[in-house]
């Protein structure tokens, strides 16, 4: 018998969905798109956000989303060291380097073995929203963290059909802190 979450408010009738979120600002218009279609919690998972003000503070900001969006939210406390491991010598590698491939692969693997252990249906990531980076090898790197948990993972290019645009209005909307880089301090967007 399928194991049911405890997480509040989710509509019995949609088909449960973890949505890994880097940021507020990203899952906005992931959300919105999502929520149609999937009772959704929020999972902010990122130990590669540093400084740890950093972190609160893109926290905060999903708390915000998460209840302009009446979603459940499930917030990981601050640990940097599972990135750090990942990421040792690999500081001059450029973004979207073989640096991100591993930090992407560290958070969905995480999403999709929490989804797994907490009886989601599927999961998914708002990352594929930000035009840096590569939904393909997302999706990719989604699929293969599914296989390995068992647990279906939802591709998609949230970039798509104006998604970015979306996400930088609903911010702006809903007065979200916006971050000028990914989270790890080696290679800052600015």
């Amino acid at each position: 018998m399928k194991k049911q979450h405890s997480y509040p408010e989710l509509n019995p009738q949609k088909r449960t969905l973890l949505l890994h979120t880097c940021c507020g600002p990203c899952s906005t218009a992931v959300s919105e798109r999502l929520e149609t279609h999937f009772a959704v919690t929020l999972y902010f998972y990122n130990p590669n956000i540093h400084p740890e003000a950093e972190y609160e503070q893109r926290l905060e900001a999903q708390r915000t989303v998460a209840e302009h969006f009446q979603a459940p939210l499930i917030a990981a406390p601050y640990d940097p060291a599972p990135f750090a491991a990942i990421a040792a010598g690999l500081d001059a590698e450029p973004e979207g380097g073989a640096r991100c491939t591993r930090c992407f692969t560290l958070r969905l693997e995480e999403t999709a073995r929490l989804a797994k252990a907490e009886g989601f249906d599927t999961f998914t990531t708002t990352l594929s929203v930000s035009p840096r980076k590569d939904a393909a090898r997302l999706n990719e790197i989604g699929m293969d963290a599914g296989a390995k948990y068992g647990i279906p993972y939802h591709s998609a290019d949230f970039k798509k059909q104006g998604g970015y645009q979306r996400s930088v209005a609903l911010a702006k909307e809903l007065g979200l802190y916006r971050q000028n880089y990914c989270g790890c301090t080696s290679n800052p967007l600015i």
